[in-house]
């Protein structure tokens, strides 16, 4: 189905440019050829009707061909993040029963047995170009998508295409012209990335897509600016840092959505302020419901407490009702639950959990129609949804779905862990973070060093503190209040031996960690990661270099020496290179 609206699309604009990317930009036409070259050599490789092939790729011209052949094959993809450590990315791909995987032509080491590796040429315009023909329904599997798991495994979500359509053609929310100009920035294996493929893609408009990393909120509004973007999506930590960087770059937006957790009033207001021209668009919705369930499209400042979710989008709906399903009065809590044609099948393999979280919807028209239990509580009032909280303990880590349940299972099956609770804190800088606090005998750096191991990096929890007992309620449960807010700005154990900076860099530098850390005492020689860092941080303490320096220093150049000493031998290399220039 997305595959067929496709070629209608490439048939009506095929001298239109379809992506444009750090690695090519291809015309709707040259897609479709493209397309079609893989899509052959995928059923050559044996990919049939119903299979499911992982996409290994980073955001690229190349991945949007790999898309498209797949869909185009007859079966459905997976991607992969490169957040996943290789027992996560093995795990994923035998749960999906993957046997071929699309990757760069440099490959992909160490997959699975059964599993092998298709790269992905940078060209693809020899060979034959007649795939044979497959039509997908709208009830096929279009994509698996692997969120966060209580039980330390991640669940596969099984999306198919009509759920897909539903979001980016005539949703009600976006309108998209052939003139638009969509940014995809999120990574495949995020289901923010359905929205900015997609959406381009399925209505004649066009994809750009900047160099695979992570980019600080300035490089991001220097993009749009320079691809004259029009539509832009930012999970809530990034559109909060991007205000606070300023807007100038992105005043030629139609469009600005935002999204993944709650949005700050005033930074909403900020942006509403400086981007007159532009609808701000606040997007709520899990993945088992394909992206958006909900969205509120803002010209005005926010006069209230909260900023809507809005209403359900063409195609959903949503219920706000009691635990006997029973529907709240108007400015009452309830639990939301959502439906409608964006609604997944439900989880790969898992019948009970499928059962419990996609349950029987009593008010739909057509027999058989499910809704899916979101365990968020919300209320409505005015027409509005306003986000309250949720029922358990899921929680968003920059933009993405985590289970803190999920720390906590693996760390308790780590060797020497008796005992474990993982809580979020919210930091120094208004966002959030995982802590976990455990008991036994297992060191601060080895349990750190397996959870990194088997989650991806999103959901290793920044701070790791070993006590000699869990606090308790009066009830004898654990105290996670208590743990959540506990504040501690003390340099956690690392492997390095404290030394103090010696130079003026190193001492610099050290300041800088500690600011955006909230620690005292970091040391010269100290790990970025051990102390808790992330790879969003490690961009900002990238860009505040080259401001106060002068000088670029590359994400990799961070990566192989992450420590404020090596971070200064780096800057100082960059200065000697600037004058011998």
């Amino acid at each position: 189905m997305i595959d067929e609206l496709f070629r209608q699309i490439a048939s009506r604009h095929s001298a239109l440019t379809a992506v444009r990317a750090w690695d090519g930009e291809l015309t709707y036409h040259e897609l479709h050829r493209r397309v079609d070259r893989l899509a052959h050599r995928l059923q050559q490789a044996g990919t049939a009707p119903g299979a499911v092939v992982g996409v290994h790729l980073p955001r690229s011209a190349a991945a949007v061909v790999g898309l498209l052949a797949i869909l185009r094959s007859g079966a459905a993809y997976v991607a992969l993040d490169d957040r996943y450590p290789p027992e996560r990315r093995d795990a994923i791909l035998r749960d999906a029963a993957v046997d071929l995987v699309l990757t760069t032509p440099s490959g992909l080491p160490d997959l699975p047995t059964g599993c092998r590796a298709l790269p992905v040429p940078d060209a693809l315009d020899d060979g034959p170009a007649a795939p044979s023909a497959v039509r997908a329904g709208p009830d096929h599997l279009a994509y698996l998508a692997y969120t966060s798991g209580s039980t330390g495994r991640p669940k596969g979500v099984c999306v198919p295409h009509r759920a897909v359509v539903r979001l980016v053609v005539e949703n009600g929310f976006l309108p998209v012209r052939d003139d638009d100009v969509f940014v995809q920035y999120a990574p495949l294996a995020f289901d923010a990335s359905t929205l900015e493929v997609w959406g381009p893609l399925l209505n004649g408009a066009c994809l750009v897509i900047p160099p695979p990393g992570d980019l600080s909120p300035e490089e991001i509004c220097a993009y749009v600016a320079a691809q004259r973007a029009t539509v832009l999506w930012l999970t809530a930590g990034l559109f909060h840092r991007a205000v606070e960087a300023g807007l100038d770059n992105l005043r030629g937006l139609r469009h600005l959505l935002a999204g993944g957790d709650v949005l700050s009033v005033p930074h909403v207001n900020r942006a509403v302020a400086a981007l007159p021209d532009t609808v701000l668009i606040n997007g709520y919705g899990p993945t088992e419901n394909t992206t958006f369930s909900t969205c509120h499209r803002m010209t005005s400042v926010v006069t209230g407490s909260t900023v809507p979710i809005g209403q359900p989008i063409h195609g959903s709906t949503a219920y706000v009702l009691d635990d006997r399903l029973g529907p709240v009065d108007d400015g009452q809590v309830g639990e939301l639950y959502v439906g409608g044609t964006g609604i997944a099948h439900g989880y790969l393999g898992d019948p009970v959990l499928t059962a419990t979280r996609f349950v029987a919807d009593p008010f739909a028209v057509t027999p058989g129609s499910r809704m899916y239990r979101t365990g968020d509580l919300v209320r409505r009032t005015g027409g509005q949804l306003e986000f309250v909280g949720r029922r358990d303990r899921q929680v968003k880590i920059r933009g993405f779905r985590v289970e803190p349940a999920e720390a906590e299972a693996v760390a308790v099956g780590a060797p020497g862990v008796t005992d474990v609770a993982v809580v979020v804190q919210d930091d120094t800088r208004g966002s959030r973070r995982l802590a976990a606090f455990f008991t036994g005998t297992a060191s601060v750096l080895e349990l750190r060093r397996r959870l990194a191991e088997v989650l991806p990096s999103y959901a290793v929890p920044a701070r790791v503190t070993r006590l000699d007992a869990l606090p308790l309620t009066a009830n004898g449960k654990v105290d996670r209040t208590e743990l959540a807010g506990r504040e501690s700005h003390s340099r956690p154990e690392v492997s390095a031996d404290h030394r103090k900076p010696a130079t003026e860099p190193e001492l610099g530098i050290t300041q800088l960690w500690e600011d955006l850390m909230g620690l005292d005492g970091i040391g010269a020689d100290d790990d970025f990661f051990e102390l808790g860092g992330h790879s969003l941080l490690g961009v900002q303490i990238l860009a505040e270099l080259r401001q106060a320096h002068g000088v670029e220093v590359s994400p990799l150049s961070f990566y192989l020496d992450p420590t404020p000493a090596g971070l200064a031998r780096t800057v100082q290399a960059a200065h000697q290179m600037l004058e011998i220039r």
